[in-house]
Order: structure tokens, then C-alpha cells, then sequence
């Protein structure tokens, strides 16, 4: 395989791996949002889970850029993903009462998650 072609063929995983570990350091340096998005269910303080949340996303973020482990780092960011997902529900319902444009930005968040499952997906069946 040339280099260009194995660059290429990298680059969805590059970019998983670039957004994980952007939005894992998010975590830590902008943890309010996160905050107020954590379920109340959840037993524990919003923060905890922020970080805990934060950890899970750099680790996937290594995992997947990392060729000898992406494929198990691809398979963990599908699940982190879907695990996500509550807290994107909860903004949601916490955004129906916000102006018609700030609710339709967050709305527009709760089908993505498909996307990105999918894009994980496919980055570890095109690992090695």
C-alpha cells in the first residue's frame, strides 16, 4: 500500500480520534455545560461524571488513533456514543422553553448520534 493510500485510509479514524480527544479535553477545561446535561438520575455529583466522561472520550481518542488498538477503541466510542445519548436528551427537554433557535441547534444534536455510531462503526471494520 503507498503512502498516500494508507494516509487516506487513516483519515476517518484520525478524525474520530481528533474529535474524541477534543471533546474529552472540552470536558475538563469547559466542564459546566457538561454539568448541567448529566442526567439526575445518576447517582453522584454532575462533575463526577463530566470527568468521568472526559476520561472515557480521551481514552477512546488513544484507542482509536492507535492502530494496534482501534479497533476495540472504535467498538468503545460507538458504545460512548449511545451511552451519551441521555445527556442529550435531558439538554433537550431542558432547551424546550429557549428560543426557537437555540432549541432547533439542540434538537439537531439528537439524531447525529446515529452518524457518529455509524462513523465508529466503520472505522473498526476498516482497521486491521
Amino acid at each position: 500500500m503507498s503512502t498516500g493510500t494508507a494516509l487516506s485510509s487513516n483519515r476517518p479514524a484520525v478524525a474520530l480520534a481528533a474529535l474524541l480527544g477534543g471533546m474529552g479535553v472540552l470536558h475538563f477545561v469547559a466542564p459546566k455545560p457538561f454539568d448541567s446535561i448529566v442526567p439526575k438520575a445518576l447517582p453522584g455529583k454532575p462533575r463526577t461524571w463530566t470527568y468521568l466522561s472526559g476520561v472515557a472520550e480521551l481514552g477512546c481518542a488513544v484507542a482509536v488513533a492507535a492502530p494496534k488498538t482501534r479497533r476495540l477503541g472504535a467498538l468503545a466510542s460507538a458504545g460512548l456514543f449511545l451511552a451519551v445519548f441521555p445527556a442529550n436528551i435531558k439538554m433537550a427537554a431542558d432547551y424546550r422553553d429557549k428560543p426557537l433557535a437555540q432549541r432547533l441547534a439542540v434538537y439537531a444534536r439528537l439524531p447525529l448520534q446515529l452518524p457518529l455510531v455509524a462513523w465508529a462503526l466503520r472505522v473498526r471494520r476498516s482497521a486491521m
